[in-house]
This record gives C-alpha cells, structure tokens and sequence, in this order.
C-alpha cells in the first residue's frame, strides 16, 4: 500500500509560491517528515498545553500538532489574513482550484495538518484526511462528518462494541476540538507576526463552534436527500 500524498500549491500576493507536499503513512495516517530538525520553544509539549491532553513531555516533548505546523508558520508568518492568494490542492483522484483568502486557504491546509499530526483528539478526522476535499462547504463538512461517524459506528458493532447512532459522541469529539484549537491559537500567538495564521485557527474552530451546536438541526435540513431510505424500497430482504 502505497503512502498517501496530498500537495498544496500558495500564490501569494506578491507572485511568489509556497508548496507543502504532504506525505500521509498509509497505515495509521499520520504526517511523514513534516517536522524540523529543530523546535521552537512554542512546540514544547507544557507550553499552553491543552488541559485535555493525555501526553506526557517523557513520551512526547513536543505537541505533535504544534510541531507538524512550523515549517507552514514561516511562509505565511508575515501575510494577513485577508490578502486575497491562489491555492490548487491536488491528491491522487482530483486537482481543486480556488481564488481565496490567506486565512481560508491555510485554514484548509491546517484543517489536514491537524487530523494526521499525532494529537489524539484529532485523530478521529483521520478518515476524512485520507478522502480530503479541501474548501467544502458547511453542508458538504456536515454530511461528511455525520457519514464517516456513522460508518464508524458500524465497524465498532462489528467488533462487538457498542455503537452510537444519536451522535453524542461526535458532538464531544467537536468540543474536544475546540479545546484544542484554543491552545494551538495560544501557541500561535508566540509564533507568527501577522494574523494570517491566527486566524486561520480561528476560523477552524468557528466551523467547529457551529458545528457543535448544530449538528442534529444541520443534519434536519438534508434528510430529505435520505428519502429513499426511509420509504422501504432500499429495506433489506
């Protein structure tokens, strides 16, 4: 099996270009040399550490989030996070293209970043990491998340686990989310000069904050593309 590759091509305002070609193992979906030779302090492990964490500095010195986005921090250290950038994704199936902002584009690069770091409270985005769609909209996200949490479910039952199907453990996976988020942002703000990056986070954790506390009311409003299922036809014989 062959390891994942998912790369990130940034125009900036100024012509010039960063690439990120991100490498995914493809047994646990974890980033593959994406991290420096050397760390900055703000990456130490009990540095805004997030109160959550079940790491330890003997095991793990550095947050492995933290450590995964140094080498994104200094390209964009210095740009706002509302100077409008080109951004084209390309993984192995498709090429997205899309005129942005600094803060959206590397919110998305941050999104991946964070599901495949190593941080255990992300790890469960990991699925959505391997089949990344890169700008997708809150209705695309919503419909996303509910499936791959529902197909989750099924593989616990297929072990013998018992399975979730109100979706209350998805909702703490995002509040556990949002915890972290806060101590990346903190980290952050030792990190960068401008707001670019910040905000990036930022922007993360409003997708996170919405879809927290809307995900049975968000899922209402596309039950009506499960119609079939839910007249009989596609009953199992």
């Amino acid at each position: 099996m062959e390891n994942v590759v998912i790369q990130y091509r940034f125009i900036l305002p100024d012509g010039s270009q960063e690439f990120f070609d991100l490498q995914l193992d493809a047994q646990n979906l974890e980033l593959l040399g994406n991290t420096p030779e050397t760390f900055p302090s703000w990456t130490n492990l009990d540095f805004n550490q997030c109160p959550h964490c079940p790491l330890v500095i003997d095991t793990h010195p550095h947050c492995p989030f933290a450590a995964n986005l140094v080498n994104i921090v200094q390209p964009f250290s210095r740009l706002l996070s509302y100077e409008k950038i080109h951004v084209n994704v390309a993984t192995e199936v498709r090429s997205i293209s899309q005129d942005t902002t600094a803060e959206e584009g590397i919110g998305s690069l941050m999104g991946l970043v964070s599901a495949t770091s190593g941080c255990p409270h992300t790890a469960f985005f990991k699925p959505m990491a391997r089949f990344h769609l890169p700008f997708a909209g809150q209705a695309e996200t919503i419909y996303r998340v509910a499936s791959m949490y529902l197909l989750g479910q099924y593989f616990r039952r297929k072990e013998g686990l018992d399975a979730d199907l109100e979706l209350k453990g998805l909702r703490k996976v995002y509040d556990d989310v949002q915890v972290v988020n806060a101590s990346v942002a903190a980290r952050l703000r030792s990190a960068t000069e401008k707001d670019s990056m910040l905000n990036a986070i930022v922007l993360l954790d409003m997708y996170a904050k919405t879809l927290s506390h809307a995900i049975e009311e968000s899922l209402e409003e596309i039950r009506y593309l499960f119609v079939p299922s839910l007249t009989g036809i596609l009953e199992p014989a």
